[in-house]
């Protein structure tokens, strides 16, 4: 997560968007005041800003809108351009899916990647339940349950779906490619035609939103 008072904006980063690339290109050209919420190098030497901060949610980088309250004076939130990236939930759960099995924290999630098959763990109950839970929607919601996003940046469409943020900043942005994993591709050769079915009813949401489709 990055807040900006001083350029008037917030950038909600949810998992697995492509959010890191992003944050980078957003941090290069950080005011001092920013606040960089992450594990980005420059978000690393201002974690000590944060120290002591109550908030009504986890501060970390994948916080959401009603998480961080508390954190900004009352009516400074509501009057920053709020925008995030999303994905092909499909995509999206295959680069999930191969991130944990890289991961050496203790959590289910991490420990069922790492001895199921993809099928398998995206059509786990607790995998669906996830994504189920966890819409777009779920991350600009603020705590009065107002959902604030000037912008819904799909990652597909980057071209198109970043012009009301460069109009925002007045800037180009250069974003480059973090967090590669290693993976085919082609999400949709991970998937039979019943995972691809489960996934699609989790997230009916962000598809019909969206406008995505498996193909």
């Amino acid at each position: 997560m990055i807040i900006s008072p001083g350029r008037g904006y917030i950038f909600v980063h949810i998992p697995k968007t492509g959010g890191t690339s992003l944050a980078i290109a957003l941090e290069a050209r950080a005011m001092k005041d920013d606040i960089l919420i992450g594990d980005t190098p420059k978000a690393i030497r201002r974690r000590g800003r944060l120290k002591g901060a109550q908030t009504r949610g986890r501060l970390w980088k994948h916080s959401t809108l009603a998480d961080i309250d508390g954190l900004l004076a009352p009516g400074v939130l509501e009057g920053l351009f709020a925008f995030t990236l999303v994905r092909n939930p499909w995509d999206r759960a295959v680069s999930y899916y191969h991130w944990l099995r890289g991961q050496r924290f203790d959590h289910p999630a991490v420990h069922l990647a790492k001895q199921v098959p993809f099928d398998r763990f995206v059509t786990d109950p607790a995998t669906l339940a996830a994504f189920a839970a966890n819409p777009a929607a779920s991350y600009m919601r603020r705590v009065d349950g107002v959902e604030q996003c000037a912008a819904y940046i799909r990652l597909e469409h980057l071209s198109e779906d970043l012009a009301p943020l460069t109009e925002h900043l007045r800037v180009t942005l250069d974003l480059p490619h973090e967090n590669r994993s290693e993976r085919a591709a082609d999400y949709r050769s991970y998937y039979s035609q019943n995972s691809a079915a489960a996934l699609g009813r989790a997230c009916a949401e962000d598809v019909s939103r969206f406008g995505y489709a498996f193909g």
